[in-house]
């Protein structure tokens, strides 16, 4: 038994690191999946989360899905939702990876949602920024819509997966900062895969 609850602590937690690193792609999209899922009676939520699954909230997080999805394919407001959507994402993490933390000491359920949830999160969300923002450098923002339908469906496969495979969701907690910052790092710095630090240009 006490294996048992184990390891559904892991499983609780591992979906809600993922559904935190979602958060970073995509604000309110995994708060609508866990509150659809629990509303559905899929996802058992955490002590004091119940409103996530109530009707107004889903049509408050709905809503707040369509605007912020939509707003991320028009030119130049993606810049700007991106300063806002750092701390919205930090916050948003916090409260997905904590409301499915269920059965943990209080002290350890904001443990992990303020450093894993929210940081899982930000790291995220700063990497997409960044793209963005090198993006718009190089296309003149032409190739932002194309960034952003990754990033939502992105969003939604994390949610998804966290839900359905939380140990998976986990790994992806810990690639998704690194491809994010390794992609940035060549788009910024020009690195190319092969080429090492120490190369030399040619011709030197």
């Amino acid at each position: 038994m006490a294996s048992g609850d184990g390891l559904q602590t892991l499983l609780s937690i591992a979906a809600g690191l993922g559904l935190a690193a979602a958060c970073g792609l995509r604000v309110f999209v995994p708060l609508l999946a866990a509150g659809a899922a629990a509303r559905l009676g899929y996802l058992p939520l955490a002590a004091g989360f119940d409103w996530l699954a109530t009707t107004p909230a889903l049509i408050a997080l709905g809503t707040a899905t369509l605007l912020e999805v939509g707003a991320y394919y028009v030119p130049w407001l993606d810049h700007v939702l991106d300063l806002v959507a750092t701390p919205a994402a930090v916050g948003a993490g916090m409260l997905a990876s904590m409301s499915v933390l269920t059965d943990l000491p209080p002290a350890l359920r904001w443990g992990i949602g303020i450093i894993g949830g929210g940081g899982a999160a930000g790291l995220i969300q700063g990497a997409t920024a960044l793209l963005r923002l090198k993006s718009t450098a190089l296309t003149g923002g032409l190739a932002n819509p194309v960034l952003a339908t990754f990033e939502l469906a992105g969003a939604g496969l994390v949610a998804i997966i966290a839900l359905m495979l939380p140990l998976m969701g986990l790994v992806l907690v810990m690639l998704i900062p690194v491809l994010a910052f390794r992609a940035s790092g060549r788009l910024f710095f020009g690195r190319r895969p092969g080429r090492g630090w120490g190369d030399r240009p040619e011709g030197a």
